[in-house]
Order: structure tokens, then sequence, then C-alpha cells
């Protein structure tokens, strides 16, 4: 079971936090157990990436399993990954997420085996409502500010078309003013820029 399936994803009071795991299993120490303090009341979840070999593991076989967290339990190991430098050192576990606490087990070989995963704490969200007060005060000065930029002032419109007015009695007064006897100007140096032609000697 995963947390978004036992938690709401728009869930206002809570937030996933996520912590890189890693644990070592060797013939020194074959077996790790992952817990949380009791103290912390959020929801916590285990997830499960890799499993590797070390460089120094020996080309046998290493069984890793997951044991009962709890002594007493008459629940029988589960294998987790068997691996083998020669075959296959590493394994990806996709979908494996456990509750704690777990404990791993080197069943068989002597290690190093490394496995690795994702702590996932869903973690009270106490800043929420700050938030979403801050978002609606934004929201609320954004739309008068819309609402002007819509409409320009009175004094701007009428500006904007006596320019144009303007412009375009001009465009007409040069196009009325070119007679057909002034030659128009050849391509080249400095032709169509306002400049005057050299007067020829």
């Amino acid at each position: 079971m995963s947390l978004t399936d036992s938690v709401d994803i728009d869930s206002k009071s809570e937030k996933p936090v996520s912590l890189i795991w890693g644990c070592e299993l060797s013939s020194e120490r074959d077996s790790y157990t992952f817990q949380v303090p009791e103290e912390w009341q959020c929801e916590q979840q285990l997830a499960l990436r890799t499993i590797c070999l070390g460089e120094a593991a020996q080309d046998e076989f290493h069984v890793v399993e997951i044991v009962a967290a709890e002594e007493g339990d008459a629940r029988a190991p589960v294998p987790l990954a068997t691996l083998k430098p020669s075959v296959l050192p590493m394994a990806t576990l996709v979908g494996v997420e456990l509750t704690p606490p777990v404990t791993f087990h080197l069943r068989a070989g002597s290690g190093p085996v490394y496995i690795s995963g994702q702590h996932v704490s869903m973690m009270p969200n106490l800043s929420w409502d700050e938030e979403e007060e801050e978002e609606e005060e934004d929201a609320e000065e954004e739309e008068p500010a819309e609402e002007l930029s819509e409409k320009p002032p009175k004094g701007q419109a009428a500006k904007k078309g006596s320019a144009a007015k303007r412009r375009l009695e001009k465009e007409d007064e040069l196009r009325n003013n070119v007679s057909p006897e002034d030659p128009l100007p050849s391509k080249g140096r400095g032709a169509g820029r306002g400049k005057k032609a050299a007067a020829k000697k």
C-alpha cells in the first residue's frame, strides 16, 4: 500500500517529505531494522529503489530477505533479491513500498550488499492557511490592474487618434507634391535616405 492510496492527494493538512535512505548488510552485520521514533505521529513509508553488491563481494550467491519485525510473528521471511557478481550484481526494485518497522537480513553470502530507497513521511503542513491567504490577496490585486490596462484614459485615446490623423495628412501631402517631372532617386548609395544629389559640374 502506498501513501497515495491511504492519504488524499489534495489533502491540505499534510505534505510528503522524502529523504534518501540506505543500509549495508555484510558478514559482520547481517541484519538491519528500519524503524522510526514512536513520537513521530505522521505516516511513514520506505520505498525501496535498488539493491546491489559492493566491489568486495565474493562470487557467490547473496540472498537478502525481509523478516517480520516483531519477534513471535509466525510469518516466514520473504526473499527480496538473490544477487551474484558474475550474473546479477544489481537489481532495481519497483513498487516495493514498506511500512516501518522493517528488518532486512542477509540470509546467504558474505556481502557487502547495499540497499537504497526513499524514506517518505507525511508531515503536517502548518503554513497552508498562510499561503492560501497570500494567493487570495495577490489575485485581488491583479484584477483591478487588469481592468485599468484594458481601457486607456480618454486623454490618451484622443492623443493617439489625433497623432494618427496628422501622420496620414502628411503622407497624403507628400504624395500630392511629387510631380512626374521629378526624377526618382536612383539605386545605390544614398538612395531613399532624403539626401540631395550632388550638383554635377
